[in-house]
């Protein structure tokens, strides 16, 4: 149980993540259930306290201390008040003997932790928050090259983007922030940076995080097994007083059994909880790891990926990223402090005002312009998506987002074909001839008819004189035969009789 929870604060980094993850394993914790004597206990659901008291502890790391409170005296309407608990700091502690006994954790690690606690709690100057999940890959973590202070973000905007944003000062005494930039593109380039970074070291990193997985599994099992030998033995104490009880007692006697019958449930319980769990299968066949390094980029992309996944990812390799804004050559300046001393510095284009990543295609604002003059707003959005051209967030094409993105752009908007009657639709024409869509299509699919289009899938326009030229005429005229030109050099195969 203690080793579990030093372990999953490892890899959490924090002491709520810990306390959830341990909930939603139905994991418990021992309760004394006879006040101070503590000769028997019980399992009851974990508590947060219960997480807090073992990663503060010192015990836990091998050290003995004695005189970690004191006692205060105060001089309250002339008479003496005491209180207690107050807490005093390491070096004023009374007795300090490290390595007094075997621990769970090396005393460094507990220095580790404290420190990672006090920065989830205060947030301070040097100080980073573990990964906490949003939208912002790197809340927390980046900080001003200009003041110091961590960047805060905020989501602005119809659709909410994280943008990162020294304004501490200005908050809290109206002075100017120091600047802002938008935090989706610095996201992905510091995720690009780092897995081409971490694609070395990734099969090994997998393969340590594998055999962490079966360490969890083999402690939470040992865990119930635990749990069921504590309720067998409460079970077999519950049967042996109830076969000590006098049979005239009927009182006590039912309160025996009753406590008794609690306790067969409570093994039945434990026993269905350990039967849930999988046997270590030791001749098991391990995946391949192998071509993990190749695939690090779809992981990192993945939906099932959360974000808190990916924040604790960064904060293991990356210690903080200072930024700042070169004003001259229009740059945001990125320097990364990575793990171990290393630091490198990534320059990256500062959007100009009202610029953002919202674009449409250029291939899209072609085609609107070709087709603009000569066809409505709604049959340009059906030919666009029948192109599978997105519009610049990726949303399929309306008659409204055309009209929009015209207007915007400058482009001129459609003239009906009735003003001068030069072209016309295949509606237009099908309703001129007096047929069907389907005979002018086939019609023009034969070559009989001559139409035009902006391009593949756009809609056809047809010149109004094409549709008294001799051979439409003649097609026309052509009834239970197909409309299609007949070749000079063509044989029939049936002879006229």
């Amino acid at each position: 149980m203690i080793r579990l929870v030093f372990h999953k604060f490892r890899e959490l980094g924090s002491a709520r993540q810990v306390l959830l993850w341990m909930a939603s394993q139905n994991i418990h914790f021992p309760y004394p259930s006879n006040g101070r004597s503590l000769t028997s206990f019980e399992w009851r659901p974990i508590r947060y306290r219960n997480v807090i008291s073992i990663l503060k502890n010192p015990f836990y790391a091998g050290v003995y201390v004695y005189g970690k409170s004191e006692k205060r005296t105060a001089i309250i309407d002339g008479r003496a008040r005491k209180t207690y608990g107050h807490h005093k700091p390491m070096d004023a502690w009374d007795v300090f003997i490290k390595g007094h006994h075997e621990g769970y954790i090396s005393w460094m690690e507990y220095e580790r932790n404290q420190a990672l606690l006090a920065g989830n709690t205060y947030g301070r100057v040097g100080d980073t928050k573990s990964g906490r999940g949003g939208r912002a890959l790197l809340a927390g973590l980046i900080c001003c090259a200009r003041c110091g202070r961590r960047l805060n973000v905020v989501y602005n905007g119809r659709y909410p983007r994280p943008v990162y944003r020294c304004d501490r000062s200005n908050l809290q005494l109206g002075q100017r922030r120091c600047f802002g930039f938008g935090g989706k593109r610095i996201d992905e380039i510091i995720a690009a940076e780092m897995l081409r970074a971490v694609v070395p070291m990734a099969i090994a990193a997998a393969e340590e995080a594998e055999r962490m997985l079966r360490d969890e599994d083999k402690d939470r099992r040992r865990i119930a097994e635990l749990e069921l030998q504590q309720a067998r033995y409460d079970a077999s104490l519950a049967e042996r007083r109830y076969a000590a009880c006098d049979p005239d007692n009927r009182l006590i006697a039912a309160q025996l059994e009753k406590a008794w019958e609690a306790a067969l449930q409570r093994v039945e319980m434990c026993c269905q909880r350990l039967d849930g769990m999988p046997e270590p299968d030791a001749d098991a066949v391990r995946p391949s790891l192998t071509g993990l390094a190749d695939d690090l980029s779809a992981a990192w992309k993945a939906p099932r990926t959360t974000m808190r996944t990916r924040q604790r990812l960064v904060r293991t390799l990356i210690t903080e990223i200072v930024a700042d804004i070169d004003e001259a050559a229009g740059e945001i300046v990125l320097v990364i402090h990575w793990k171990g001393g290393q630091h490198s510095e990534l320059r990256v284009r500062k959007p100009r005002t009202g610029e953002h990543g919202c674009n449409t295609p250029e291939q899209a604002l072609a085609v609107m312009r070709s087709m603009a003059g000569r066809w409505p707003d709604q049959d340009i959005a059906a030919s666009l998506n029948r192109m599978g051209m997105p519009t610049g967030q990726g949303k399929t094409w309306t008659a409204h987002r055309v009209g929009s993105l015209r207007r915007v752009h400058g482009i001129h908007g459609y003239r009906s074909a009735d003003k001068n009657g030069e072209w016309l639709t295949m509606r237009d024409a099908a309703a001129k001839l007096g047929v069907s869509h389907h005979q002018v299509r086939k019609l023009i699919k034969a070559g009989v008819l001559v139409s035009e289009q902006i391009m593949p899938d756009a809609p056809h326009q047809i010149r109004a004189a094409d549709l008294t030229t001799d051979q439409v005429v003649t097609a026309l005229k052509r009834k239970g035969r197909p409309c299609r030109a007949v070749s000079e050099n063509q044989i029939s195969m049936f002879s006229d009789t």
